[in-house]
């Protein structure tokens, strides 16, 4: 029988001291003062830190570890004695249909060089845009790009608006091209345009439909995939509603108003109060019959199920969370606002700018840092939204059709009430690489339009 985790991280803690205690009394005797008096304040140190390491190792480490070794491990309520390695098999059922769509290789293989060449090429879109000095030409690289980008999602409705797409696209991108070359432009963003236009004219004589019909069968049948679909969809639709308002009430907190004081309590209270009490008065206001209906139908506007509805499923979990989060995203920007040095606000005062001037050219640049910040926070912590869906749907993943499943739902459900430790773990690690993902792009292109001087 093996020895725990816990008492082994104990056990190792007890010979780490032993260790730095017998190093102290071997320094004393062989060290000269001086650098016996440094190794001692080291270990000393070391020694003080070691409880915390400690609580950390016990609750964070070893858990986090742990949970990366077992996603290689079929361990579930039948095999909990003897877990049996399956390598990478939990993280391909995550995304494994029972009907699988047929089709062939080179559909296939094409098929996916044009996703990758896309999510390529807008990465080369934001990292090089402000290489561009010239307005049209840069506006014609955005629409260009517009274009490009509704064809190939509108294609799966009507084959034609790929096709106009394409066109449109091969067009502007030949003429960019060629001033390109005649100007002697430094910057290669015309060769990386040409070649995912390429691509992309190329792969559509293929077809892409291929995708969409992945995606929509996906979304039914792979309930991972159903999670990863719902997570996006409130990620998008919270975050810059969230910022955007909390943005709003920051500006108005930051002006001379009376009972600035009182307005700022009251909009930080919804972020100290309970998840689950909140949900529970959320659960009335959009009940069939409730505050929400109610106020709605003094307009005229006919009742919506709220909670009964899948179509209203992530926008009402939204709507909570935007109510809770906007007044500590608030205060927040309020901090970032109160930091900005008064005398450029005079200088453009005396210039005559006026309050759009003055946000655009003086308050959104220096504020860049906040905002900076608190987009990083508010989209790992949408990524990482559950307590509102629990409590809200009484423990059920939305009214039907998992209309509200969310990966850590998918996390949770696969864990506590399926026993599949292994997947779940999976699902957990695909959940940080996601999350790993969209920081990493969003520090790459953020800290490119940040302006920490103030």
């Amino acid at each position: 029988m093996g020895i725990p985790a816990e008492y082994s991280i104990l056990l190792i803690t007890f010979l780490i001291i032993a260790i730095l205690l017998i190093l102290k009394r071997v320094f004393r005797s062989t060290l000269k003062p001086v650098n016996y008096r440094k190794a001692r304040e080291s270990i000393t140190a070391y020694l003080y830190l070691l409880p915390a390491f400690v609580v950390l190792s016990i609750f964070i480490f070893w858990p986090v570890f742990y949970s990366f070794f077992l996603s290689f491990f079929k361990w579930d309520f039948q095999t909990q004695g003897n877990p049996i390695f399956i390598g990478f098999d939990n993280y391909t059922r995550l995304f494994k249909l029972d009907n699988p769509i047929e089709m062939s290789f080179d559909v296939a293989f094409f098929n996916t060089l044009l996703i990758v060449m896309v999510f390529i090429f807008l990465m080369h879109f934001l990292l090089d845009m402000k290489k561009i000095q010239n307005k049209k030409y840069k506006n014609a690289i955005k629409y260009g790009s517009f274009i490009g980008i509704a064809g190939l999602i509108l294609t799966s409705f009507y084959s034609t608006f790929g096709i106009i797409a394409s066109i449109i696209l091969l067009v502007i991108y030949t003429v960019l091209l060629a001033k390109r070359f005649i100007l002697k432009s430094p910057d290669k963003l015309m060769a990386r345009l040409f070649i995912f236009v390429s691509v992309f004219i190329f792969a559509k004589l293929i077809g892409v439909n291929e995708i969409f019909a992945y995606i929509s069968q996906a979304k039914q049948e792979a309930d991972f995939v159903k999670a990863l679909w719902n997570t996006a969809y409130y990620v998008i639709l919270s975050t810059p509603i969230t910022i955007f308002f909390a943005l709003i009430i920051a500006l108005l907190l930051n002006n001379q108003i009376k009972g600035k004081t009182f307005f700022r309590t009251i909009y930080f209270i919804p972020f100290v109060t309970s998840v689950v009490a909140v949900s529970l008065v959320w659960q009335w206001i959009f009940n069939d019959n409730g505050l929400l209906n109610y106020i709605l139908s003094m307009f005229g506007i006919d009742r919506i199920l709220w909670l009964k509805d899948e179509a209203y499923t992530i926008p009402t979990i939204a709507i909570i969370s935007i109510w809770k989060l906007v007044g500590y995203y608030s205060v927040i920007f309020l901090s970032g606002l109160q930091n900005i040095d008064r005398s450029y606000y005079e200088a453009a005062e005396v210039d005559g700018a006026s309050f759009t001037q003055k946000f655009k050219f003086i308050t959104w640049p220096l504020l860049s840092p906040t905002t900076f910040f608190i987009l990083i926070v508010s989209m790992i912590n949408a990524f990482k939204v559950f307590s509102e869906i629990f409590v809200l749907y009484s423990g059920m993943p939305g009214p039907y059709n998992n209309s509200g499943l969310t990966v850590v739902y998918y996390i949770y459900d696969k864990f506590y009430s399926q026993q599949r430790m292994g997947q779940a773990s999976a699902a957990a690690y695909v959940l940080f690489g996601v999350i790993l993902l969209f920081t990493f792009i969003q520090l790459r292109t953020g800290n490119r339009r940040v302006h920490y001087d103030s």
